[in-house]
């Protein structure tokens, strides 16, 4: 063995177990897609796609689909506008100190567990919790709202839920992309005379457009198989107003115990995110 092909030997091991992990469940997911419900019956009956025709005719499979769409477009707007604002804030020519505090107090919600932001969005978000305190308090509203629990109200509550965890990922993102914007280009439009409106759009989203492009990709990946925040925070609930893709493939499972449609459904994203990760790998391939 050449000393150059030495690393390759040593990364081996490793190589050969995470392919393992990843490409064994991967094609039992897939097979079990293919039979009638495995598991659960001794004997199962293969079916080919026959449980992808039952899936497609299925409505909850629609609706899902649907709120999975809501929930990962305003998710990821949320992460973007609020992200890329506080990078702008952040960013800002202030005592080092206090950027330094900001910058830390702000990461804190991307370091929080889901089953924490959950908890503690649910006591926020209680009838008789801080939220309607303050709302009550305001005059914005004349009694306490269920947020979680009445179906016009959930998914603007789980978006507002997933916009806090998410976006210290976008704004860390963008402040370094900032931060690599030549300040003679800000020089030179103040010059011209430009106001931070006119900066931003002529100069500094120009200068992130790569930067913007992949973020939103990757983002668009995570929040599109997105579980443990939307399960632990509403369980699909109230009826099926948040139910996605991702918890409907876990209630198919180990509430219903149909395996087979869970496998299905979770082929289903499997695909679309695959196609999502192709476009972000592209992208990147683009941008070296």
């Amino acid at each position: 063995m050449t000393t150059r092909g030495a690393p390759y030997l040593f990364v081996l091991p490793g190589l050969v177990i995470l392919g393992a992990l990843l490409s064994v469940p991967l094609y039992k997911v897939v097979e079990y897609s293919l039979y009638d419900n495995v598991i659960v019956e001794h004997d199962p009956t293969y079916v080919g796609f026959g449980n992808y025709t039952t899936l497609f005719s299925d409505p909850s499979y629609w609706s899902a689909g649907f709120n999975t769409v809501v929930f990962t477009v305003g998710s990821v707007l949320g992460h973007m506008i609020v992200g890329i604002g506080l990078a702008l804030l952040v960013n800002a020519d202030i005592n080092a100190r206090a950027r330094t505090f900001f910058r830390s107090m702000l990461v804190l919600p991307w370091i929080f567990t889901a089953v924490v932001v959950a908890l503690n969005w649910q006591l926020l978000l209680n009838p008789f919790g801080l939220i309607n305190y303050v709302l009550q308090w305001l005059g914005l509203i004349s009694e306490p709202l269920d947020w979680l629990g009445n179906p016009d109200y959930a998914m603007w509550a789980l978006l507002l839920i997933s916009t806090w965890r998410g976006y210290p990922f976008i704004m860390v993102s963008f402040l370094s992309g900032l931060q690599t914007v030549p300040k003679e280009l800000y020089e030179a439009a103040e010059i011209d005379g430009a106001g931070f409106w006119h900066k931003f759009w002529h100069v500094t989203l120009p200068q992130l457009k790569p930067v913007i492009y992949g973020v939103a990709l990757l983002d668009l990946i995570w929040t599109f198989q997105l579980f443990p925040l939307v399960w632990l925070s509403t369980g699909g609930g109230p009826g099926r107003a948040t139910e996605v893709l991702s918890t409907l493939t876990f209630r198919l499972a180990f509430v219903d115990f149909q395996f087979s449609q869970a496998a299905t459904v979770a082929v289903s994203i499997l695909i679309i995110s695959a196609a999502f990760t192709l476009l972000y790998l592209r992208n990147e391939a683009r941008r070296v």
